[in-house]
């Protein structure tokens, strides 16, 4: 599908194109998925995709997506809501198949009526054109307008084997979107719910999804981080790099999905400078890693922002000589753990000092 997408880009035709083969009616949950206790799904349905983190942050829109006149990545025009709930804690996204018949209005008055029930309330809801954005576009689309599924779901998070179920729900077009924000429970330990319910469209060529009602479901239940970071510092930096050539540090953090550096990296952002200004004949590659969640190319390219942003803030705010440092991105191709965990993953997720 990518390589008719690029096709059809270099013919100046819209690339969301549909998946090549026929989808699977599941008899049963994808395997180790689970719905969240306190968020009942919708009854009858099945669970497509699951995806938890313990820890993240998320961005759910609150208001109308619209044009910011910028482009991403895939050459889409950026659209963005001028209100929005940033939030962190434990994520739980879920896609469910819901049962024939129903429609995506339906999936979204029973989550709402199920979270007043709880003595909460709806932030947000619009349908259709109205949410902003394009419409009829689901997730790994390029050259148009970004469209509410990319918030639903992260192009960078999308890494469905081709032709899966999964695969086919995010790469086809969609109609008669609703989406719904609603949160319950304390203050400082609210659950955020986020339902985007839309039809499969009638020409996909998963033809068994063909007109069903999907829902992509994201949870956000509000808890502390564990604080676990710790700062390296400059003499213990220099050890490691003359003794192994490198060093991995964790103390440099960034917002999800994007290249900015987080305020509290600043500790090890000192160090790190204090070592290179304490040695100028010093030459690093300040290398940039993620996991593997995601397409490949794509996290390729946000770790070598992600490097780029740590060499730029070191020689703007720090006035360390920029030509002591080279900024390298290497996505997931250096993992130290297995990603097969959300332990190992975040020990992959990392920057490495390599000494030139």
């Amino acid at each position: 599908m990518r390589f008719l997408a690029a096709i059809a880009l270099s013919l100046g035709m819209l690339s969301a194109t549909p998946a090549l083969a026929d989808a699977t009616i599941p008899t049963k949950d994808a395997a180790k998925s689970k719905d969240v206790s306190s968020v009942p799904r919708y009854e009858g349905s099945f669970i497509l995709d699951y995806d938890y983190r313990a820890f993240t942050d998320i961005t759910m829109p609150l208001s109308r997506l619209e044009k910011t006149g910028a482009t991403d990545s895939r050459n889409n025009n950026v659209f963005a809501p001028k209100q929005k709930a940033e939030l962190e804690g434990a994520r739980t996204r879920l896609i469910y198949l819901i049962p024939e018949g129903r429609s995506p209005l339906e999936v979204v008055r029973n989550y709402q009526e199920a979270i007043a029930a709880k003595g909460g309330k709806t932030l947000y809801q619009c349908k259709d054109v109205d949410c902003g954005g394009n419409a009829r576009y689901g997730v790994d689309t390029g050259g148009g307008d970004q469209s509410l599924s990319m918030y639903s779901y992260p192009p960078g998070e999308f890494k469905a084997p081709s032709f899966s179920n999964t695969y086919c729900v995010l790469t086809t077009w969609i109609s008669d979107q609703r989406y719904a924000v609603m949160k319950f429970g304390e203050p400082g330990a609210e659950t955020y719910v986020s339902v985007h319910a839309f039809v499969m469209d009638e020409n996909s060529s998963c033809k068994a999804f063909n007109g069903r009602t999907m829902a992509i479901v994201n949870i956000l239940e509000q808890k502390p981080r564990e604080q676990k970071m710790v700062t390296v510092s400059s003499s213990d930096l220099s050890k490691g790099i003359n003794s192994a050539g490198h060093i991995a540090v964790y103390g440099i953090l960034f917002d999800f999905d994007k290249a900015d550096i987080k305020a509290e990296s600043k500790p090890q952002l000192d160090e790190i400078a204090k070592l290179l200004k304490s040695d100028p004949k010093l030459h690093v590659l300040i290398v940039g890693h993620t996991d593997n969640k995601g397409q490949l190319a794509y996290n390729q390219g946000l770790s070598g922002k992600r490097a780029k942003a740590v060499v730029d803030t070191l020689t703007k705010s720090y006035g360390v000589v920029a030509g002591q440092m080279t900024a390298v991105g290497v996505g997931p191709a250096a993992p130290v753990a297995s990603n097969d965990t959300e332990e190992g993953q975040a020990k992959n997720r990392r920057v490495e000092l390599v000494k030139m």
